[in-house]
């Protein structure tokens, strides 16, 4: 079976060289693909048009926007004219409109590309044959689908688009199960051991609590937000499962392996914990 590459699709060729391809992905502070999800405007404007000490395009060149989803698997999401240049550095430098000929492929077409280059904005000309088409989705992507309970490590952003999204698949695994679960503070190693049980709603409407406020009634996270700011919990905590169980076990098993974690973490003495 051939490989359908994505100029075969859009047939970009006829705007000539002056078609740009950025690539977007994991900086060490941001993920754009969370950032795409809680709000694509900021991945099709912000994260596409940045530009630091290299001038990535010029006023009438197409700008493709790529996120990494994993490995080589890209996910288009906007094709943009650009119309304006404000000549600046580390910000946004460009304006543009978006080529409403292509619209049906955003958010929805994922290509397989081996980027093997550190530049993060390249010549579509050159590297074009390299785009084959992996998949158009019926819809738009909104994200990887529960991994499993023992796979399960998420960002505050992560979780937040999650549980803000309703996203099925995840909802259907996290709303009826009791669970001990650990929440890593990955600046400084802290960590914390909490139970989500029947009488606290289960692992979703728990979780739901450390989306809303980040402490979820922890008086030590509580002065972790007082002292650094909730920005800091959005920035540095990631949640994940240490034991899941389902709703028929009783409550005080859960308890109690959630105490055994805690002593055996040390996340009383060096952790979050504070009982």
């Amino acid at each position: 079976m051939n490989e359908i590459l994505l100029e075969d699709i859009l047939q970009l060729n006829k705007y000539g060289n002056r078609v740009k391809v950025r690539f977007n992905q994991y900086n060490g502070y941001d993920d754009p693909m969370e950032v795409y999800k809680a709000n694509p405007d900021k991945v099709n404007n912000q994260w596409l048009f940045w530009r630091t000490n290299v001038r990535n395009f010029c006023v009438g060149d197409i700008a493709i926007c790529l996120l990494k989803i994993a490995n080589d698997k890209w996910l288009l999401t906007t094709i943009k004219r650009v119309t304006k240049e404000f000549y600046v550095k580390n910000g946004i430098n460009y304006d543009g409109k978006e080529l409403e000929e292509f619209k049906q492929y955003y958010g929805r077409t994922i290509i397989t590309y081996h980027k093997d280059h550190q530049a993060q904005c390249c010549n579509y000309e050159r590297i074009q044959s390299k785009f084959v088409v992996n998949q158009i989705l019926p819809d738009v992507f909104d994200g990887a689908d529960f991994p499993g309970y023992d796979k399960v490590r998420l960002s505050y952003l992560q979780l937040h688009n999650i549980i803000t999204t309703h996203k099925k698949d995840w909802v259907a695994a996290l709303e009826n199960q009791k669970a001990v679960y650990l929440i890593t503070d990955i600046n400084n190693g802290k960590l914390y051991v909490g139970s989500a049980t029947s009488d606290n709603g289960m692992l979703l409407a728990r979780w739901n609590t450390y989306v809303n406020n980040g402490h979820g009634g922890n008086v030590r996270l509580q002065e972790v937000i007082e002292k650094e700011g909730f920005e800091y919990i959005q920035k540095y905590f990631q949640y994940s499962i240490l034991e899941n169980y389902n709703a028929k076990i009783d409550d005080k098993v859960v308890i109690n392996r959630e105490s055994w974690w805690k002593e055996t973490l040390g996340s009383r003495v060096f952790g979050y914990n504070k009982n």
